[in-house]
């Protein structure tokens, strides 16, 4: 069984125990604030794929606000969450443009 994890040791100075027990309310802040990013992103892309602008442009004001408050709490960096607003928004953008043109 060499693919079980070490067991971890507890650490012995009160500042570290603290640490620890911080680290487990951080990471599940992180974990929830991740998914919430990720499932925004998604929502807007079913929206885009379905081709209904009106649900996109509504969602895609939605996710730029969390991705926005990700990218704040140093989650993900600035410049990948800047990257993710400005390729749904062009994905959005199309869908108005085709829609336009049909």
């Amino acid at each position: 069984m060499a693919s079980a994890k070490p067991k971890k040791k507890n650490p012995r100075l009160a500042s570290g125990r603290k640490r620890a027990r911080q680290d487990v309310k951080l990471n599940a802040a992180n974990t929830s604030l991740r998914s919430k990013y990720r499932t925004a992103v998604k929502n807007v892309e079913k929206a885009v794929a379905s081709g209904d602008k009106a649900k996109a442009t509504e969602l895609f004001a939605k996710a730029q606000s969390i991705v926005d408050t990700v990218a704040d709490k140093g989650i993900f960096h600035k410049n990948k969450a800047a990257r993710d607003k400005s390729r749904l928004s062009a994905k959005v953008k199309s869908l108005s443009a085709s829609q336009a043109s049909a």
